[in-house]
Order: structure tokens, then sequence, then C-alpha cells
């Protein structure tokens, strides 16, 4: 039976390291509390984060992450962005020098403006990279609701050997070579998510909603352009599709952020009743601060910045948003516009 990692004991992480299981791989499961993983191999359940999801009898938890990952083909990488860079240093030595790597974190290393993908390239330098990212609530994956991802790397082989591994009835895996934009999409689109929880609970309809999808995505195109990305990647399930998602639904641990701040709450409170990583708040403040260097204009973006962390109202900065001079509706292969 060929060995296959996931590392991080979150909710993304159980329900692939379950998808994986169940098309007959061994799958290690990297925890960090060992509780947690004697609850998984005496229990197979991991109830604080998917209580009463079943874990196939495929699912070997460990805290030893050596043991974790030196006899597998394929490492699929699942912590919070805070921690991402440290745990792939530990990886470096004890993986298999063939082992394909696949990040599953939405985020942005604070301090460097670096995706997930290009930490691992820098750690290591020589493995086979590839992202994975789509709009995957991990609950709705755990009730078996039909679900798209996709697989991006520049490597054809690795995508085309983690869509094998992965894909079941309910779960269809996707390819694409802009492995930039695929993993851009779905860091962006947690900023947008926080905005569209705070306009729900300030009892804004769909019409609001609309609006802010669509422009969330012109702004995440623009700016993917910018940094090299293809823009068109940002139409398919880890753009549009992502966006969607998490603008839309309770399960967003984003969107619950926004709907705290709607109720009045300080961000700390608002993250500390979530009790898990909301990446939107750490990429905010790496986008505003990369987009004001580059000079790319995001008013949502800088907006949830001010309400945020400079202390404006709501409606301030809604005032402003509506006020804004017009401009093109769809300008994913415009020139470059500096208006909303």
């Amino acid at each position: 039976m060929e060995t296959v990692s996931v590392i991080g004991g979150g909710s993304f992480g159980t329900v692939i390291a379950n998808i994986v299981a169940g098309n007959g791989y061994r799958v290690n499961f990297w925890l960090r509390n060992e509780e947690s993983a004697t609850e998984v191999n005496e229990k197979r359940e991991n109830s604080r984060y998917l209580p009463g999801y079943q874990i196939h009898e495929n699912v070997y938890a460990t805290t030893d992450i050596q043991a974790a990952v030196e006899s597998s083909s394929v490492v699929f990488v699942a912590v919070p962005s805070a921690f991402f860079r440290t745990v792939v240093q530990r990886l470096a030595p004890i993986i298999r020098p063939d082992a394909l790597l696949v990040s599953t974190t939405k985020g942005i290393e604070a301090g460097t403006f670096l995706l997930m993908s290009q930490v691992m390239q820098q750690e290591l330098p020589e493995a086979t990279i590839g992202v994975l990212s789509g709009p995957n609530l991990a609950r709705e994956i755990a009730q078996q609701s039909l679900t798209g991802t996709v697989i991006a790397s520049p490597d054809e082989s690795m995508r085309e050997r983690v869509r094998e591994m992965m894909r079941s009835e309910y779960f269809r895996v996707y390819t694409n070579n802009d492995m930039y934009g695929v993993e851009l999409g779905g860091s962006l689109k947690n900023i947008y998510a926080i905005i569209a929880g705070l306009a729900s609970a300030m009892g804004m309809g769909h019409n609001t909603n609309a609006m802010l999808v669509t422009r969330s995505l012109t702004e995440m195109a623009r700016f993917g352009r910018e940094l090299g990305a293809d823009p068109m990647t940002f139409l398919g399930l880890s753009g549009v599709g992502d966006l969607i998602v998490t603008c839309s639904s309770s399960l967003s641990r984003n969107f619950r952020v926004g709907l705290a701040l709607g109720e009045g709450k300080t961000l700390d409170d608002a993250v500390g009743e979530l009790g898990q990583v909301a990446e939107g708040v750490n990429t905010l403040k790496q986008v505003q601060q990369k987009a004001k260097e580059m000079d790319v204009y995001m008013p949502l973006a800088d907006g949830l910045y001010q309400i945020v962390y400079e202390g404006k109202t709501v409606d301030q900065v809604l005032s402003a948003l509506m006020h804004g001079e017009g401009a093109l509706d769809v300008e994913f292969e415009a020139h470059r516009s500096k208006q909303l």
C-alpha cells in the first residue's frame, strides 16, 4: 500500500486524509496534539474540528513528524501560514528526495509576501511542488456534498497523480498550470469574505452581496495580473468559485469574522470567538501594504483595512466607495485601471 502524508490536523487536513485513504492509500496523519492523535487512532474521530465525522481505517495519526513523512511519496501540508515555514523546515531533511509536496494553505507569509508554494521552493528547491485550492468547505466535504477543487503545478505528472489520488464520486479534481494564480486566488478571497460577513451583519441583501463578489473578483484579478498571474485563472474554481462560497456561507471562518465585526465586536474578540485561524486577517495586512507599494487600486481591501485597523466607520468607507468615479465593469483583458 502506497503511503501518503497529511501534515496538519485541522478540518481540511482531516477530509484530505479521509479522501486519500478511501482511495486505497495508507495515510500518515500528523497532528501536534497527542490527545487528538490518540482519538483519531482509537475512536476514528477528530472531534475538535469535525465532530461525528468517521475517519477511515487507513488513516494512522501520529505526533512524530519523521515517522509521518519518511516513507511517503506525496506530502500534503495543511497548516496555517504563520507556522508553514517552520513545519516545512522540519520536513526538509527527512522527506524522500522524490516526494511530491502539495500545499493546501490559503495564506501569505507575514513580512515576505511569499505564498506557501514559494516558501516550499525556498526551503526545498529541488522538490516537485503543487497547490490544492478551491471552494472547499471542509464540513460540506465531510457530508459528501459534491465538491470541485484544483491541483495546480507547472509539472503535469504531479497534477495528474494528485488528481487520480483524490478524485471520488463526490470530490472532483481539476488541473491548472498557473500555480501562482490559483494560490493567489485562494489567499485573496479571504479578505473579501470578511467584507461580505460584515455586510451581512449590517442587513445588506443579495444585491449587495452580488456587487461585492463581482467587484472583489475584479480587484483580485487586477492585483494578480500585476504580480504575474494569469487574470483568467481567477474565473475558475480557485478564484470566483472560492470567492462565491466564502462570501455566502457562515461555514467560512473569514465570513464569520466579518459577521462579528459587523455586530460591533473587536477584531481580537472576533478571532477569539472563532477558535481557529482566519487567514484573511493576516492576508489583509499583507495585501494592503503590497498594493500601496505597487500602486494597485484595491478600494475594497483598503476600505476593510481602514475599518479594522484605522478606526473608520463602515458608513464612512461605504460612502467613499459608492461615490467614487465610474469605471469598467470587466477589465480582465483591459489595460490597468485605477478606478472602481
